[in-house]
């Protein structure tokens, strides 16, 4: 598949020359989704400090039974989020050496792990046998891993709308920055999910 042309001759004005693209850290795009993942990491902040004010002062934070979940699912999800990182980290890297194949190969094997990680999370929810409004512990848990996975949903997309990209052979060896950008929030997504599964899932058999 052909690579899209682009023109990068600089442009001139009276002061001097202007690049025509930005790459890496010099990139807005970059900024703009470290400034994103900066929110959001705040956001997950606040969750999961709410989550061990309230059970640190609330005396029936849990309901009876319901402070241990079961960890089969979440470690599988989580081996899952951790390969997903992997793939797309793989496939970062052969664009960077001009291996479109092996962009679209890694990002496809994101995608498909990504789906897997939600569906196992709707399989949790659905035995699950309380709600959100069971307790304080019951209703953070699903604020927060929903949140997450709403994260994760978002990741998704945008791993298609690259990958769509890829396939139209949009991307080169020069020419990654939307690539770069979606899996740096794709890294953030798993390693947001890493303090999830140590708050919600370990630190409750731990203390």
């Amino acid at each position: 598949m052909s690579t899209a042309a682009y023109d990068d001759r600089p442009r001139r004005n009276g002061r001097g020359t202007l690049p025509i693209r930005l790459t890496g850290s010099r990139s807005p795009g970059w900024w703009g989704t470290v400034c994103f993942c900066a929110t959001e990491a705040m956001l997950f902040a606040s969750f999961i400090g709410a989550y061990f004010f309230l059970r640190g002062s609330v005396e029936a934070f849990a309901a009876e039974g319901g402070k241990y979940v079961p960890l089969t699912r979440p470690l599988i999800m989580t081996v899952l989020l951790l390969t997903s990182s992997a793939s797309a980290w793989w496939g970062e890297q052969g664009i960077k050496k001009g291996d479109s194949m092996r962009l679209r190969i890694g990002l496809a094997v994101t995608l498909l792990l990504g789906v897997a990680f939600l569906t196992i999370q709707a399989s949790e929810y659905a035995h699950r046998e309380t709600s959100w409004t069971t307790s304080a512990y019951d209703s953070l848990f699903i604020t927060i891993t929903g949140f997450h996975g709403a994260h994760v949903a978002g990741g998704l997309l945008m791993n298609a709308y690259v990958q769509l990209r890829a396939w139209l052979g949009h991307f080169d060896a020069e020419r990654h920055e939307a690539v770069s950008n979606a899996v740096l929030y794709w890294h953030f997504v798993d390693g947001v999910w890493l303090f999830i599964l140590a708050a919600l899932y370990l630190s409750p058999r731990l203390f």
